[in-house]
């Protein structure tokens, strides 16, 4: 009997313990109730006391959290819907308010971040128009979102957003055409006006090449013209100085040349006077003056 009683007693201290004692880990919030009413609104980390049957511990994940919102239907400023996907990153700030607002109901607590969210995306895109929202000012838009989500949620509900981001913007299909012919149209534009300013340096280069060319030329065709002009000259000097050193040797020789290319043909006919000056060297034993006699 005594036995029983033993084991009795020692079960009951092991519950007892079980039901006085409590840890919180590093990654979780805590807040102490007492008949359900918030006696300590945020329990450290470690380990506590509590009275069993009157305490009762309730523990959150104090990690960043990731609420993902379903796809929905906004506005932009044209009137055009646009279907965005979305989702956010948040974490508990004020674990009392917290479990005050939600009674500790995490996925509650999720699907209320999720309706400010849509609150807030649609206020966001209805101020800009299509292309900002898809292209231009998304990171202005997140961030804008992002500060207006904690300055409200904070103090509703005791959790703070990180960060808000769109995982997808989709158009509807009968505003895609539209939108996609619209980004041709500017691309297109964009593309001929850089055509045009390059066809327009082109020409500028090309005419200053072609000025340069007939600079060149012109500047080539005066030097060769000097040069030419010049070695003529010199050539002149000294063919003057040559004959006028024996003029008469000059003539003979000259004479010869002009006998040898016009009797090379046999079948070549000349009539000239037999008394004219080309027969000089021929005709009648002519007395050179750097001695040499022509026989007849």
């Amino acid at each position: 009997m005594k036995n029983f009683l033993s084991v009795g007693l020692l079960f009951l201290a092991v519950f007892i313990v079980g039901n006085t004692l409590y840890v919180v880990k590093e990654t979780e919030r805590a807040v102490l109730l007492r008949f359900g009413e918030l006696m300590n609104a945020d329990v450290a980390s470690g380990l506590h006391v509590k009275i069993p049957w009157v305490n009762t511990v309730r523990k959150f994940d104090a990690r960043i959290l990731t609420e993902d919102t379903p796809p929905r239907l906004y506005l932009t400023l044209e009137q055009k819907f646009l279907s965005v996907d979305s989702f956010a990153k948040w974490r508990i700030n004020d674990v009392g308010q917290f479990y005050v607002a939600t009674g500790g109901d995490i996925p509650y607590a999720g699907s209320l971040l999720s309706e400010r969210i849509n609150d807030g995306l649609r206020d966001q895109f209805g101020t800009r128009n299509l292309i900002e929202v898809i292209s231009g000012e998304r990171d202005q838009l997140m961030l804008a979102l992002t500060t207006e989500l904690n300055e409200s949620v904070r103090d509703d509900f005791g959790i703070e957003v990180i960060d808000v981001r769109v995982k997808r913007i989709d158009l509807p299909d009968d505003v895609r055409s539209s939108v996609y012919d619209r980004m041709i149209t500017e691309r297109n534009r964009e593309a001929q006006e850089i055509r045009s300013r390059g066809d327009e340096l082109a020409i500028g280069i090309r005419a200053d090449a072609d000025r340069q060319v007939v600079i060149h030329l012109a500047e080539a065709y005066r030097d060769a013209e000097q040069t030419r002009g010049d070695g003529d000259a010199q050539a002149t000097a000294i063919y003057a100085e040559a004959y006028e050193q024996d003029a008469e040797f000059y003539a003979f020789t000259r004479s010869l040349n002009a006998y040898k290319e016009i009797f090379s043909s046999k079948s070549d006919v000349l009539l000239l006077d037999p008394e004219s000056e080309f027969f000089r060297y021929l005709n009648g034993g002519a007395e050179l003056d750097f001695g040499i006699e022509i026989d007849q």
